[in-house]
């Protein structure tokens, strides 16, 4: 398959989604279950833990693999298409880095939730950095947002996003993330770990349906990496977050992908409570129980980090969702001309056009022309001072 890259930009930080640290802890066969960290207490997961655990619900993490038999995750995953299919399979170290700690965050936070595996991107990438591959035609990661929809997915996690710079919104991403909310699926995107700068929109997370995720620090703030947008929705933890390693054992991973990882684990919590939430009763959830910073919102934080523990109580008593689609009453044409259909596009004004080409084309020639201009007064100028030189050897009178 053809591939083509956006253009992008280089933030400092580790290959995957932020600096991953060894952890001096017992060996892969001696843990069972991802090491809880300080992010339990600062989203109140033990009182939301006492609701729910996330039974019968299936997390869809669209990432680099998982792998499967790690001690932390056994059991729990499902394996789906590798789309990104570049020749790597789960033996290889180079195979489900990012994805195993990734699931690993999603069970820390519901335990008997089940993972749904659909391989995206690959570890050489930068999940929520920027620099995430973008291919001709169909891309990987729209094809597994239908593949999750399509078997079962409750909730589609994505710690992931693409380029910064010269990025664009795509139709296919666009109809892909409407087919999962049409279809009662939440979908979550990491917001990126480029701080406050270069901060323009970035997909999946700006797309509107996905709830964007930033990254908290140990004090409740804004970590210093997590992207600053003015569509960023909720936050969760994102520094020193024990995850699980595709290799075995543990590390310490920062970045917005483990605060997405486990803002779906709590979404998880919340459907396993109340399994008739919508995509829109859950981010209304999320927002109005979050702890919300000074104003209530802001581009850093959202609405604030997410309260496990309320959001999974309020889950029971929702609020109505009012964002059913409803036949259009309005007026037959939205604006003048009178006679365009409002799902048509008016015809193009040929006589600007022409107008417009026609004065383009004047200016070129009058560019053409001076420099014609300019290069014949030169030689002329030359010619004239060969004509008044002396012929060699003659000095005049």
């Amino acid at each position: 398959m053809v591939t083509n890259r956006r253009t992008r930009t280089a933030f400092v930080g580790a290959a995957l989604t932020g600096l991953i640290l060894a952890l001096p802890m017992a060996p892969a066969h001696a843990a069972t279950t991802t090491p809880a960290g300080w992010e339990g207490g600062a989203l109140g997961l033990s009182s939301a833990q006492d609701l729910s655990q996330g039974e019968g619900v299936t997390v869809a993490v669209l990432d680099s693999g998982v792998v499967a038999d790690h001690p932390a995750l056994k059991g729990r995953v499902t394996t789906g298409p590798d789309y990104f299919n570049d020749g790597l399979d789960s033996q290889s170290p180079e195979w489900g880095g990012h994805g195993t700690a990734m699931a690993s965050d999603v069970l820390k936070v519901a335990p008997k939730a089940k993972i749904l595996s659909i391989r995206v991107i690959s570890d050489e990438e930068e999940p929520d950095d920027g620099n995430v591959e973008a291919r001709r035609g169909t891309s990987p990661i729209v094809e597994g947002i239908y593949y999750a929809v399509d078997h079962g997915a409750d909730v589609i996690s994505m710690s992931l996003g693409t380029g910064e710079v010269a990025n664009y919104a795509d139709e296919q991403d666009v109809a892909a993330i409407g087919y999962a909310l049409s279809h009662g699926v939440a979908v979550l995107a990491a917001a990126g770990n480029s701080g406050d700068k270069l901060n323009e929109i970035a997909f999946p997370p700006g797309y509107a349906g996905a709830i964007s995720v930033a990254a908290a620090n140990r004090s409740g703030g804004r970590a210093e990496f997590s992207t600053v947008h003015t569509y960023n929705e909720v936050a969760a933890p994102g520094v020193g977050i024990t995850s699980a390693k595709n290799t075995g054992g543990f590390a310490q991973v920062d970045g917005t992908s483990p605060a997405t990882a486990l803002a779906s684990g709590v979404v998880a919590l919340m459907l396993s409570h109340n399994p008739k939430l919508t995509p829109a009763q859950v981010r209304a959830i999320l927002t109005g129980t979050a702890q919300h910073p000074q104003g209530g919102w802001n581009a850093l934080l959202g609405y604030g980090q997410i309260n496990a523990a309320a959001a999974v109580k309020a889950a029971a008593a929702p609020p109505d969702d009012k964002t059913t689609p409803v036949k259009y009453e309005g007026k037959e044409h939205f604006a003048s001309p009178v006679g365009t259909s409002k799902t048509t596009h008016p015809a193009m004004e040929q006589e600007v056009w022409f107008t417009g080409l026609g004065a383009a084309g004047v200016g070129l020639l009058m560019l053409i022309g001076a420099i014609l201009l300019v290069r014949s007064g030169r030689v002329r100028a030359g010619d004239s001072a060969r004509t008044m030189a002396p012929p060699p050897g003659h000095f005049g009178a």
